[in-house]
């Protein structure tokens, strides 16, 4: 049986002043997947899922929601989806347990406020404030504010952004959870180990477009590299010691950039590429001071399709 689409999206757009944010994008979530949205700050990417939440209105395009619209259907669609928003503003006064209940009342049927609390492990804290939890718990509680409905789509906006890696850790576990449950998610994120580990497919966005789609495995093998050398030596090239030519002329070697004082090589086989580089810097005198590989990753992709950072600003 071929697996239904839980979301299309198609030629969408929508600006703000003098800003296109999104720019005639099209994508389709299949059910039952976990769908990655990345881009950097301004890429367009809580827009276009605002829009897809029914919270903004689009300039133009179509969007279908579980084979619903939001002109049309907009109570029932209120019934299937479960939403966490880059930034959940929950009453501080209340308990975790008077925060669920009342989450929970806005639903015809999902968890009840306990079974919910256990969902997110934050028994200890059922009847904290929630002004007293830490930015960890607010997630965890955020998204159980999400999962009360019992929803066949979960939106997560950057749900880890601003936690520490223990609390980030728990969260992926928790959507690993509902993932395994059968259900879809569509995840902004702009973390690529967040990515490479929730994600069945990804897009990434850049400027409202679209620059590139697929498994997060397929992206980093259309880079045609494998691995990703850097490296510091005694000379830099701003001073004129280093000759980055005859690096960047080496076998196996795909492209070279310098960053922060370091150069970073982008190659196809690390064990030629490695002596193949020690070789060149004794040829030209210049003395190694600190080396480091790691494999390709979604990082990577982002930085030869766009020459920046997702993280960049």
């Amino acid at each position: 049986m071929p697996v239904k689409a839980a979301l299309r999206v198609s030629n969408l757009r929508k600006t703000y002043k003098d800003v296109v944010a999104v720019d005639g994008i099209d994508l389709e979530i299949l059910s039952g997947e976990c769908f990655g949205l990345l881009g950097p700050n301004g890429a367009g990417k809580t827009t276009t899922i605002e829009i897809c939440e029914g919270l903004t209105e689009a300039d133009s395009g179509d969007v279908e929601v579980l084979g619903l619209r939001w002109s049309s259907d907009a109570a029932t669609l209120r019934q299937k989806l479960g939403i966490q928003l880059q930034e959940t503003q929950l009453a501080e006064k209340l308990t975790v347990f008077e925060t669920l209940r009342l989450f929970r009342s806005f639903f015809r049927q999902g968890p009840g406020a306990e079974e919910a609390i256990r969902l997110v492990q934050l028994e200890e804290k059922r009847d904290a404030r929630v002004g007293a939890l830490s930015g960890g718990q607010k997630q965890r509680l955020a998204l159980a504010c999400a999962l009360v409905g019992d929803p066949d789509l979960l939106f997560l906006d950057e749900p880890t952004t601003g936690l520490d890696p223990q609390a980030r850790r728990q969260l992926w576990e928790l959507i690993e959870e509902f993932k395994a449950a059968g259900r879809t998610i569509l995840l902004t994120t702009h973390y690529m180990d967040e990515a490479e580990r929730l994600c069945d497919r990804v897009a990434i966005m850049d400027h409202g477009k679209i620059i590139a789609q697929g498994t997060p495995r397929e992206l980093i093998a259309s880079i045609g590299v494998e691995h990703v050398v850097e490296f510091s030596a005694g000379g830099t090239p701003s001073d004129g010691v280093l000759d980055l030519a005859g690096i960047g002329g080496m076998a196996g070697v795909r492209d070279v950039r310098t960053e922060n004082g370091s150069v970073l090589l982008q190659v196809t086989e690390l064990h030629k590429a490695v002596p193949g580089l020690l070789d060149e810097l004794g040829r030209q005198g210049v003395p190694l001071t600190e080396l480091r590989t790691h494999s390709a990753t979604l990082e990577d992709v982002f930085v030869r399709l766009t020459g920046r950072h997702l993280r960049d600003e």
